[in-house]
């Protein structure tokens, strides 16, 4: 059974990362109550971008990104 397996494999984590877990599992479980969010549409955007958006970063700010 499935849920002998999850036992099995948390009585295999240390003690003290047993708190970590603990958090995942209880905000999935809250998670599942919850509707699910409106898929994005990728792409598509309200509005216009102005010119700006095309204009190449800085060089300094690309330097920081590498």
């Amino acid at each position: 059974m499935l849920i002998q397996k999850i036992v099995q494999e948390l009585q295999d984590i240390p003690e003290d990362k047993l708190a970590e877990i603990y958090d995942l599992i209880h905000y999935f479980r809250l998670g599942l109550g919850k509707e699910p969010l409106q898929p994005r549409i990728h792409g598509l955007l309200i509005g216009k971008l102005g010119d700006a958006f095309f204009e190449p970063l800085p060089e300094e700010e690309l330097q920081a990104w590498e």
